[in-house]
């Protein structure tokens, strides 16, 4: 086993601990618990390595990278597009994303539908929601919770279109605990419209704890699996 190898494989350990110990005091199943790693930034060698470990999702945050990163892959993953969306790379996401996290406003989903339509692919879509409080923050991206069943609606009414669930990132200079208890008040009124909608994806190395207590069913981990990321430029 090389050194990278057990370097995260020792990694994933403590964190299915973290996990295991989240759920007990939630009152869950880990088996209720979807990981996903966050490869941004860390090299194609790395995601073929998280396979051995028995990870089959994982996430990236920009298309550029994503498409590139998925040809030097060699293993198969479910690939999430978890970052903010351009609507102009919506047709090549929707090229490998088995899930993408991030739909956030009318216009992107509409994109996603055209393209998904063009290859007649039925893609599977969560809506992001914004929790700052202090208002929308669109450096971040979210919808604004108010405009959430709108847009579900929409998603709902699209032919190449499945609605997944909800993601959610906790904002900035607020405790997440806080946070994801908004989001899964939010979440429960949702779920009497789309029960079908059941995914929530919430959580990172920082707080998922926090996220596994307020209902998250999958999460997005980069740093406690992978360690630091590499530095860029």
């Amino acid at each position: 086993m090389s050194d990278r190898l057990a370097g995260i494989k020792d990694n994933l350990e403590k964190l299915q601990s973290r996990i295991d110990k989240a759920c007990q005091e939630a009152k869950r199943s880990s088996t209720e618990i979807t990981l996903i790693a966050v490869t941004k930034t860390y090299p194609a060698d790395d995601v073929d390595l998280l396979k051995q470990l028995g990870i089959d999702d994982v996430g990236e945050n920009k298309d550029q990278e994503a498409s590139l990163k998925r040809t030097q892959v060699q293993a198969d993953f479910n690939w999430h597009f978890i970052g903010q969306l351009q609507s102009n790379k919506a047709k090549s996401v929707v090229s490998y994303a088995h899930l993408i996290h991030s739909v956030d406003r009318p216009s992107l989903a509409k994109e996603i539908q055209k393209s998904a339509q063009g290859v007649e692919k039925k893609q599977a879509v969560l809506i992001q929601l914004d929790l700052d409080q202090s208002g929308p923050d669109p450096s971040r991206g979210g919808l604004w919770p108010t405009e959430l069943m709108a847009l579900a609606q929409q998603i709902t009414d699209s032919s190449h279109l499945e609605l997944k669930g909800l993601m959610s990132v906790a904002p900035l200079g607020e405790n997440p605990a806080d946070a994801f208890a908004r989001l899964a008040v939010i979440r429960t009124d949702f779920l009497k419209a789309y029960p079908q909608a059941s995914i929530l994806s919430a959580g990172m190395s920082d707080d998922l704890e926090a996220a596994i207590l307020h209902g998250a069913t999958h999460l997005r981990i980069g740093s406690a699996l992978l360690g630091e990321r590499p530095k860029i430029g």
